[in-house]
Parts: structure tokens; C-alpha cells; sequence
């Protein structure tokens, strides 16, 4: 297909992109990509639509499912009757947005058990299988990273990113890094990820280095995820930055300095969380972020697009 900048393309272009041409549109769209996280198992805000239908409805250009389990795969909200494995097929056409889905890389030495609704199931873990089972199942964008309290290192999502990126070669797109502690203390706040690690996330073969936002973890200020940023970029990775603490669910004002602090950054993809009340960010939210790192212009153009061109 030709190159196009992601801000251009309709879904009869995502659904034949390929991870070059992918990597290309979101490179071309120069920080004006827009990637809403939602919970697969919660209760959808309207009741019978996905809360992922309901963040494309807000200018979502790229749709990320938490908490879904590969080997039971849910989606609530979704239509009755669809077969299993069809599911994220089926949410691509419904939506006319790229599917990504989160994978967590737990940490065996750090591995907490709780029993709250993010306790970890073998059918999220960042492994190669699951990986495989969720491209095959139409994910073009597996992102590893992890839930509160789960006990996820950098250490384990770096080695998790190789066995992935051998595992699926260039069927998918790869990202890699921690919104928040993700159950380690001593890997939160300021310490949540270095230069090291990101350079060593592009190196095991991570596409896109995950790095909380401006203004979300204690001690992540612009500056610092600027220097992040040139880091990934000068190791040849892509770079998003993440809402990750609850702050997707803040008032409007917040969100936009979040994303042009973010964009001044340096960020390619801007990541809002799935927690505003419980499964997504508020919606006007969504919206608002949108606008402010692209305008109307595009922000309506990405709403009002059929998802039959």
C-alpha cells in the first residue's frame, strides 16, 4: 500500500497495514496520534457499546484493550454470538481502528498475590504464546506493560520483548514500558525507567518505548521525559507517553497541559488511561486531548470518517 500518515487513513487502511507501514503513518503524523486504553471486563459506560466504541467516538485513532484474557476472551459490550477467537476481529471492524492489546510481564521474584480485580491470569502474561494467540486474533500492536500491585520489573518486560519480538517477528507492532510502579516501589516515581532501560528496550526489539507523562508519576517532569524521549529515538524506537494514574479521569484543564507537555516532549503516540471512573477515560476527556495536540480539523475528521471508506 502507499505510505500514508496515519491522520489520513480510513479502515479499509488499517485493516491491511502491515507493521512497516504502521510504524510509518504514526512516524508521519508527527505527535498527532491519539491511543485510548480501555478494560475488556468492566461493565461498558453506555451499558451494550464498548467503552473501545465509545473512545473511537471521541477521536481514538488506535484502540488498547486491558485486562484481556487470551486463552477466555471477553470484551463486554461487544455483540452476542461472536466466536472467541473472532473477537478483536470483529471489534476492528466495528470500530475501523487499529487493535492493540496489553500484555504484563510479572516479575517471578516480585510476583504479588492479591485478589482484586487486576490479579494477573495466565492469559495476560507477556509470552510468547499469548502473543502469537493474540496476533492470530488480530492485535497488530501487543503492549507490554503491567496493572497495579502485579510485580512488574523492567527487567522482566525487556526480556519479555525479545522472546515476544522472536516469537511474532514483524507481524506486530511492539511497545514496552510501565505507566506507573506496577507493584514495585523501588522501580516508581522518578526511578521508573532510566536511559538504560529504554535503550535496552530498543534493543531487544521494542518499536515503541512506553514512558509515563509529564505530570502523572511523581518526579516525571517535561524535561526529564524529553531526555527519555531522544534517548528511544536515538536508538531508533518510537516513543509514547502514557496517562497511567487515574489522571485520565482529571478535569479538562489537566489534560490539556498533560498533552502539550507531552508533545513538547517529544511523543509520537499520546496514551490516555482506562480508569476515569472504571474502563476508560471520561470521554470529553478523550476529546479534549485530542484537540489539543491536533485541533478540530483532525480530531473530527477521525470521528466523522465511515468506517466503510
Amino acid at each position: 500500500m502507499e505510505h500514508k500518515r496515519l491522520l489520513d487513513c480510513c479502515a479499509s487502511d488499517f485493516v491491511s497495514m502491515d507493521k512497516k507501514a504502521l510504524l510509518y503513518a504514526i512516524r508521519a503524523s508527527e505527535g498527532r496520534v491519539m491511543v485510548s486504553e480501555t478494560i475488556a471486563i468492566t461493565q461498558p459506560l453506555l451499558n451494550n457499546v464498548t467503552n473501545a466504541e465509545l473512545a473511537a467516538s471521541q477521536g481514538a485513532d488506535i484502540l488498547l484493550i486491558n485486562m484481556f484474557d487470551s486463552e477466555a476472551p471477553v470484551i463486554q459490550g461487544m455483540p452476542a454470538g461472536i466466536a472467541p477467537e473472532q473477537i478483536l476481529h470483529e471489534l476492528q471492524r466495528l470500530t475501523g481502528r487499529i487493535i492493540g492489546v496489553n500484555l504484563e510481564a510479572v516479575d517471578p521474584e516480585f510476583a504479588i498475590n492479591h485478589d482484586d480485580i487486576w490479579k494477573m491470569k495466565p492469559g495476560r502474561a507477556a509470552t510468547k504464546e499469548n502473543a502469537c494467540r493474540l496476533v492470530d486474533m488480530g492485535a497488530k500492536i501487543l503492549v507490554l506493560t503491567g496493572n497495579p500491585n502485579n510485580g512488574v520489573s523492567n527487567r522482566a518486560l525487556g526480556l519479555a520483548v525479545k522472546d515476544i519480538r522472536e516469537a511474532v517477528g514483524d507481524r506486530a507492532i511492539i511497545i514496552s514500558g510501565k505507566m506507573h510502579g506496577a507493584g514495585l516501589v523501588q522501580e516508581s516515581g522518578g526511578t521508573i525507567i532510566t536511559e538504560n532501560d529504554v535503550a535496552w528496550f530498543a534493543d531487544q526489539g521494542a518499536d515503541i518505548v512506553l514512558i509515563p507523562a509529564p505530570g502523572t508519576v511523581p518526579g516525571m517532569s517535561q524535561q526529564k521525559v524529553s531526555a527519555l524521549i531522544e534517548c528511544a529515538h536515538t536508538h531508533g524506537a518510537l516513543a509514547m507517553t502514557a496517562i497511567g494514574t487515574s489522571q485520565e479521569g482529571a478535569d479538562i484543564g489537566t489534560i490539556r497541559q498533560i498533552a502539550l507537555m507531552s508533545k513538547m516532549a517529544g511523543a509520537d503516540l499520546h496514551h490516555i488511561g482506562d480508569t476515569g471512573y472504571m474502563g476508560m477515560a471520561l470521554p470529553e476527556n478523550i476529546q479534549a486531548y485530542s484537540i489539543a495536540i491536533r485541533g478540530v480539523r483532525h480530531t473530527y475528521t477521525r470521528v466523522a470518517r465511515s468506517i466503510n471508506r
